[in-house]
C-alpha cells in the first residue's frame, strides 16, 4: 500500500522497455493518494486540470512543474490555455502506460504553491 507521504519522498527510477504498466487495482490505490488527479478512460494516463488566478499564476507554476519535472527525469505534458487554465498530463512513455514515477510526480507537483482562482 502507498501512501502520500512515500510518494513525496521517493524518487524516479529509469524505466527500461521491458518493465510493464502498472496494474489497475495498483493504478487506483495510487490514485487514491494523489488528490485532484484522474484517469484517462485508456488507463494509460493521469492528469489534473487547474484554473490558476492569471497567466503570470500558470506560468510560474509551470516553470516550478519544470524543476521537478528535471529533477525526477520525469516530464509531464503541460497544456496552457485560456491564458490561466492549466492541464498536466502524465504517462511512462518507454512502457505505453502509467509507473510509479507518474505518481511520484504528481506528488511533487500537488506539493508545489498554486494560486488557484477562487
Amino acid at each position: 500500500m502507498c501512501s502520500l507521504e512515500n510518494l513525496s519522498s521517493k524518487r524516479c527510477q529509469p524505466c527500461e522497455g521491458s518493465a510493464k504498466p502498472l496494474a489497475h487495482d495498483q493504478v487506483l490505490n495510487y490514485l487514491n493518494n494523489v488528490q485532484g488527479w484522474q484517469i484517462t478512460d485508456d488507463g494509460k494516463w493521469i492528469f489534473r486540470d487547474l484554473i490558476l488566478k492569471n497567466f503570470l499564476a500558470a506560468v510560474n507554476l509551470i516553470d516550478n512543474i519544470a524543476t521537478v519535472a528535471e529533477s525526477e527525469n520525469h516530464h509531464p505534458d503541460i497544456h496552457l490555455t485560456g491564458y490561466r487554465k492549466l492541464r498536466i498530463d502524465l504517462t511512462t512513455h518507454a512502457i505505453g502506460g502509467l509507473s510509479e514515477n507518474d505518481f511520484i510526480v504528481a506528488s511533487k507537483i500537488n506539493a508545489l504553491p498554486m494560486d488557484l482562482k477562487k
